[in-house]
């Protein structure tokens, strides 16, 4: 059932004593990137019967300077105030679908993407239920306001507090986020210093990747109030832990977790291995989208917690996919591989697409690796059937060129381009001269 409808948000928006005069239109782009268009109240009609427009040529990977027109259909539950904004002259805002001029949704639309499979899920009876973990680094900015590497805390994992110099900013989104209606389950300082992660409740796919850009823009907005720099990128800092986003998805069918079987050893459905399973099958050519940097391979290495190996265990962290011990309607998979500076429209859809595909397959998963996988040697990896992911972009590219359930997942305009930026972007990095090779070669060459 709706929570808004378009003339309680005109009404609210007009009300005087709610002091609104902004509303940001916010959408997505094929890499992730947050947009908007703000408008003024006095265009909240407008808004709300989706006639406003934006140019889609301005907006890399969208169209062609020759079809721009684009409109933007606003998500009316989504409307919120933001709280970080001026509490005179409140800003709000609505979350909204990329459209065509003919009254079609735009297929370059990453909501559009997940929307598609979600809809396929939902055919079969399911609903595809997602929880993110997410990490960020804050750090201290220069006397111009650019950011450093230098965090200004020598706190570690769950440490509060003089040590942990980024708790009142942390404690700030949390405040903020709550006020948007977020229920946060948990916030702590992870293991590097100037690392922090948030948790928030799990809930139906659409609805979560939605949070997870309101949680991002919060996370800078707050921390650059603070005079702090928030990033997600994935490993800002060498020899530290990168930043991942631990995905804990399942699957519910008339309104019970398909996930569970008391029957089983390990209390897992058929339905639970055999989306393990279908995840394993095509995590190679998923990681270019749950990994999309060139940064994000320097923290898929071993040593530092990030899932390097395809493998699965219901208590092993090395492994790629762990099963948390919580059943019954609790019962999850924790996918360790994507990171925070992922699409979450575009990983959510194509791990629900690799999911269903191993059930309609009925795919089996391997064996359960129970040992630590970092500390095998290679020839025990080998033995035990234990292969690892992409090592670059330019490598996790390739494989999801080849794979045909995510090209189609994704859609041939999304993969298009998404192959062309990320190509042009690895291009960029194997042409620059590093710090590391002035460091390695200048003096010996």
């Amino acid at each position: 059932m709706s929570k808004y409808s378009k003339e309680d948000i005109v009404n609210l928006v007009r009300d005087e004593k709610s002091d609104i005069n902004f509303i940001r239109m916010q959408f997505t782009d094929i890499f992730g990137q947050l947009k908007n268009v703000a408008i003024t109240k006095s265009q909240i009609e407008k808004a709300v019967n989706n006639q406003i427009s934006i140019d889609g040529s301005s907006i890399e990977g969208f169209v062609r300077i020759e079809e721009s027109d684009q409109y933007l259909y606003p998500d009316l539950d989504s409307f919120t105030i933001l709280p970080w904004r001026p509490q005179q002259g409140k800003v709000a805002r609505l979350i909204c679908d990329v459209y065509n001029p003919d009254g079609t949704p735009f297929v370059g639309d990453p909501r559009y993407v997940l929307k598609c499979v979600l809809k396929k899920a939902a055919d079969l009876g399911y609903t595809f239920n997602v929880g993110p973990e997410c990490e960020f680094f804050l750090f201290l900015t220069d006397e111009k306001g650019k950011p450093t590497i230098d965090t200004g805390d020598e706190a570690g994992y769950f440490d509060l507090g003089p040590l942990d110099l980024g708790e009142g900013t942390r404690r700030e989104i949390c405040l903020a986020l709550e006020a948007m209606d977020f229920e946060i389950e948990a916030s702590h300082h992870e293991v590097a210093a100037g690392q922090h992660e948030i948790d928030f409740k799990y809930t139906d796919a659409l609805k979560t990747a939605d949070n997870v850009m309101t949680f991002k823009l919060a996370v800078k907005s707050l921390a650059q109030k603070n005079g702090l720099h928030a990033t997600f990128m994935p490993k800002p800092i060498f020899g530290v832990n990168g930043s991942g986003m631990h995905t804990n998805m399942s699957l519910f069918k008339d309104g019970k977790n398909i996930f569970f079987d008391e029957t089983d050893e390990r209390k897992l459905s058929k339905e639970a291995y055999s989306f393990i399973a279908g995840l394993l099958a095509h995590v190679k050519s998923m990681v270019a989208i749950t990994c999309p940097l060139v940064n994000s391979y320097k923290r898929l290495v071993p040593g530092y917690e990030a899932p390097c190996y395809l493998s699965w265990s219901s208590t092993n962290r090395s492994a790629l996919i762990r099963v948390p011990a919580a059943r019954g309607q609790g019962t999850r998979l924790e996918f360790r591989t994507p990171d925070p500076s992922c699409n979450p429209y575009l990983a959510m859809a194509v791990c629900l697409a690799a999911g269903l595909d191993g059930i309609e397959k009925g795919l089996t998963p391997p064996p359960e690796i129970t040992e630590n996988i970092f500390t095998m040697s290679a020839e025990t990896r080998k033995a035990n059937g234990i292969d690892s992911l992409p090592a670059s972009l330019l490598d996790a590219i390739t494989m999801m060129k080849e794979d045909k359930l995510i090209c189609e997942t994704l859609g041939s305009h999304v993969i298009n381009q998404y192959v062309t930026g990320k190509l042009n972007e690895f291009d960029e990095y194997r042409t620059r001269v590093s710090s590391w090779e002035i460091e390695k070669y200048m003096i010996n060459y």
